[in-house]
């Protein structure tokens, strides 16, 4: 599935979930917050949320989350 990740193109297994994502990432343990298609997606939400071919992802790490303040 394609995905657009932090503004690059990314290929994902389908049915991939937020928290498989992060855990590719290798941020699993990093403080941070998750937008989809501009829209925040709870920590909590992680386990369960699914992606769609064609979303648009920005994964905040905590140091950018607080610049941007």
């Amino acid at each position: 599935m394609n995905l657009i990740i932090n503004g690059k193109p990314e290929q994902l297994p389908d049915g991939i979930t937020a928290a498989q994502l992060i855990e590719q990432l290798g941020l699993a343990d990093q403080r941070l917050a998750m937008e989809v298609n501009r829209e925040i997606v709870p920590r909590s939400a992680f386990p369960r949320y699914t992606f769609k071919p064609g979303d648009q992802i920005e994964v905040y790490e905590r140091y950018e989350v607080a610049r941007e303040l």
